[in-house]
């Protein structure tokens, strides 16, 4: 079938009435829009809409979230909500606390990059465990570089993860919930060095931004996080693994207007050149579903 379909076309592929899908086009209850006299239907929509409608009727999240995005702090992700004029606050503290925030309806959605040890996936399985029996899915915001933050110049020349154990050097980490420390804590476990064999500094950084300005400042020799971060402070990085950033919701809650409003902004060419211009992004599968659960 095509990707835009007729109001015939799309009342045959949902077993309806053509007149009984006018109805719902007309209420604004199904994902439509009126183009010329003429009702047209985005067809991959139509799949997720239907998608959606088999949620059991009873099913908790089906009440409305406060209008959160929750869970992973990410400088691209904070600018586009900004920028989109979606109306979505912001709420960073990490990966984790996104999951749980939006599992207890505080949430519309979570921004998180948790990577299974075992499977070696992203995102899903987590997502699994905390999200048990929910009609989720989880939209790709970005791919991005994961490394080291370090000085201009890299002085004390870092190279691995195991380079952070070095006599002397000072480690910014990141709260436990949060994904990149969750992140390095795998990559750590490959090498075969322990949490516990690296000079954390007493207070965790709590966003992206605060690994960078640790080592900016000085109080800190290297920290791990992301590459447009490093960009943004002038610092050197130094690249260890590339991961997905993605946005999870529930199904039915997609469509509402604020991540509508994101996404259909992330499509645009000023945010592809902002995510070029910070670097460290891959922004070619935004907005394609990751997966479905």
């Amino acid at each position: 079938m095509p990707d835009i379909l007729t109001l015939r076309e799309a009342a045959t592929f949902l077993r309806l009435s053509e007149r009984s899908l006018y109805d719902l086009a007309r209420g604004r209850r199904v994902p439509a829009a009126q183009i010329g006299g003429k009702w047209l239907f985005p067809r991959a929509l139509l799949e997720r809409w239907l998608t959606a409608q088999a949620d059991p009727p009873d099913a908790a999240h089906r009440l409305v979230p406060p209008p959160i995005l929750a869970g992973s702090h990410d400088p691209l992700l904070d600018w586009a909500v900004r920028q989109s004029g979606c109306g979505l606050a912001l709420r960073s503290g990490g990966s984790l606390d996104g999951l749980l925030a939006l599992a207890e309806g505080g949430a519309v959605a979570a921004a998180t990059h948790l990577l299974d040890p075992d499977s070696g996936a992203f995102n899903e399985p987590a997502v699994r465990d905390v999200l048990a029996g929910r009609g989720v899915t989880g939209i790709v915001w970005a791919w991005r570089d994961q490394g080291l933050l370090v000085p201009a110049g890299n002085p004390r020349g870092l190279a691995t993860v195991t380079d952070l154990t070095g006599p002397g050097l000072r480690v910014v980490g990141r709260q436990p919930r949060a994904g990149s420390h969750i992140l390095l804590q795998h990559l750590l476990a490959e090498a075969g060095v322990r949490l516990e064999q690296i000079a954390f500094l007493a207070t965790s950084a709590l966003a992206e931004d605060e690994v960078a300005a640790a080592v900016a400042e000085g109080r800190a020799d290297a920290g791990f996080g992301i590459r447009a971060e490093a960009a943004a402070r002038g610092l050197g990085f130094v690249p260890l693994i590339r991961e997905r950033f993605d946005l999870v919701m529930d199904r039915r809650h997609y469509f509402e207007p604020p991540l509508q409003a994101l996404l259909g902004f992330a499509r645009g060419a000023l945010f592809a050149a902002r995510a070029g211009a910070m670097g460290g992004y891959d922004v070619s599968a935004n907005g394609s579903v990751a997966f479905n659960l």
